[in-house]
């Protein structure tokens, strides 16, 4: 089947060229449980360990079912080629480490996800690479602090919880100025929103969240789009265009679309690199999780932004909230990017700050009767947390407010249970959200 001219419920279901278990017949996608794979002899293994040939050797590298849900993860982002890893956090780590090393910097954008910018800040930066941050608020921040040694730019399309869109274009295009490729994190946004099609060279996701969507499996995942030429600027991207000495120095950006047809070297060179050295591998369970979320994420993707919207003009109209955060509820240049890049709706996450402060957010989270108080984004129900002492607790006051986070400021995650059941909930733990402190909980 060609999933390029399929639309994404197509792709979702039937991606990856996977119709049947060749073996049994069986429709669903088998879980190979299995460590390793045998070889036919000597040769083949010598083919494989050599990347003569493409095919299975250890799990922790590659697995069957892996294999499909990359392909159809691939598809859904209109890219050549995925990874799965065992977490988004695995992800973010493996797309700059795949480009970036010691002396190096990439520049990224300021609305970052709190773990993302604690990655950043105390792991990479640990291990010699630099992280500039620049406010996507004007695209042409990116330029102005590119240097000899940036290897890439970092952004995620619907920042958690600034939600304000990032301007894929405008910051892919300075960067192939540079022979530097733009990284997104589209985690928030699957289906909205196809990066790549904007000039993204790089696609990542938390499948845990809206893909997964169930809330049941941690995975991630790489998505190379084929469309980066790594070898224009040799000295832009050193990774690529010199011999690596840990696999008989190949040259990946020159030799791996000769060895494979296709220009996928960030691919090939996270999973023959990175995933056999650091071993976070997506187990192959996991993977069969995530494929059943997979197959419904279009459908709930409509439901969650047809409800989110529903629930902004709600909030928008009540009297203990003091301020709506949305992609659309910005200020007209950046609401603007939400028409350009997110299609088929506005996104599935609101933010509110309450007129009471932080009390008034505790009292509001401990008011809520349908709604779930978890650290996660994505899940098929509705969630609700309080970033400033929660997901984003790591940050100081100056990094939280560069991501958006107030004190006051809660995040929404709407779900796609019936928009007035989502609303009569969100109502009554406003109402009470002014009415005091609740007593302590033993």
């Amino acid at each position: 089947m060609n999933t390029k001219r399929n639309k994404p419920e197509t792709i979702a279901v039937h991606g990856g060229d996977y119709r049947s278990d060749p073996a049994t017949n069986a429709v669903a996608v088998p879980i190979y449980r299995t460590t390793s794979y045998e070889f036919n002899n000597t040769e083949h293994a010598a083919n494989l360990f050599s990347l003569k040939e493409f095919g299975n050797i250890y799990t922790r590298i590659m697995n069957p079912t892996n294999d499909v849900l990359e392909k159809r993860v691939a598809a859904l982002e209109g890219g050549l080629s995925c990874v799965t890893v065992s977490s988004g956090q695995t992800a973010s780590s493996f797309a700059v480490l795949n480009v970036a090393q010691a002396g190096d910097n990439i520049v990224s954008s300021t609305d970052l996800y709190g773990g993302t910018v604690s990655l950043f800040n105390n792991t990479l930066s640990k291990l010699g690479i630099e992280i500039r941050y620049a406010d996507p608020s004007d695209p042409k921040n990116f330029e102005k602090l590119i240097d000899k040694n940036t290897r890439a730019f970092y952004g995620e399309t619907l920042p958690n919880p600034y939600l304000r869109v990032f301007p894929i274009k405008e910051v892919s295009d300075i960067g192939r100025k540079y022979n530097i490729p733009l990284i997104i994190d589209n985690t928030a946004a699957p289906v909205i929103c196809r990066p790549i099609e904007h000039g993204a060279a790089v696609v990542i996701h938390s499948l845990t969240k809206y893909i997964g969507g169930h809330g049941t499996a941690i995975a991630g995942s790489i998505v190379d789009s084929g469309n980066f030429d790594w070898t224009a600027d040799p000295k832009r991207q050193p990774l690529f265009n010199k011999p690596d000495p840990s696999y008989n120095n190949v040259i990946w950006g020159k030799e791996v679309p000769e060895m494979t047809g296709a220009n996928v070297p960030f691919a090939v060179r996270a999973r023959v690199c990175l995933l056999r050295d650091l071993g976070s591998a997506c187990s192959p369970d996991n993977a069969f999780a995530i494929i059943q979320g997979l197959e419904t994420v279009a459908l709930r993707m409509k439901q969650h932004c047809e409800n989110a919207e529903k629930t902004v003009n709600f909030l928008k109209k009540h009297k203990e909230v003091n301020k709506v955060i949305y992609s659309t509820e910005h200020d007209k240049h950046i609401s603007d990017r939400a028409k350009q890049y997110l299609k088929g709706g506005n996104g599935p996450m609101v933010g509110i700050e309450l007129k009471g402060g932080i009390e008034a957010g505790k009292k509001f989270i401990e008011s809520l009767k349908m709604f779930y108080h978890v650290a996660n984004i994505g899940d098929a129900r509705s969630l609700a947390i309080h970033p400033a002492s929660t997901t984003h607790s790591q940050l100081n006051d100056k990094e939280l407010a560069a991501s958006g986070v107030t004190q006051s400021y809660v995040r929404l995650c709407i779900g796609i249970e019936h928009i007035d059941d989502i609303i009569e909930d969100l109502d009554q733990a406003l109402n009470k959200s002014s009415k005091g402190k609740l007593k302590a909980v033993s």
